[in-house]
């Protein structure tokens, strides 16, 4: 019975780490993408690589659309 005493608190810590982390989450905007990180598995590596340079050759950076990661 004495273990309840630890228990209690002990999920109340662990519940609110959990609301915590998912509110750092949701304003870190890690939800805005959920589509491309699928995709990008069935991509082949040699044409994210040529991508990923022309990017940066072009001086776009992270500013590309998600249209061009799907082409």
């Amino acid at each position: 019975m004495n273990i309840i005493y630890l228990l209690i608190p002990l999920s109340l810590l662990l519940l609110s780490l959990a609301v915590w982390a998912f509110f750092w989450a949701v304003r870190n905007n890690q939800f805005d993408d959920l589509e491309t990180p699928a995709l990008d598995v069935l991509e082949d590596e040699d044409d994210v690589r040529k991508r990923r340079s022309s990017r940066q050759a072009a001086g776009s950076g992270e500013n590309s659309t998600a249209d061009e990661d799907r082409e």
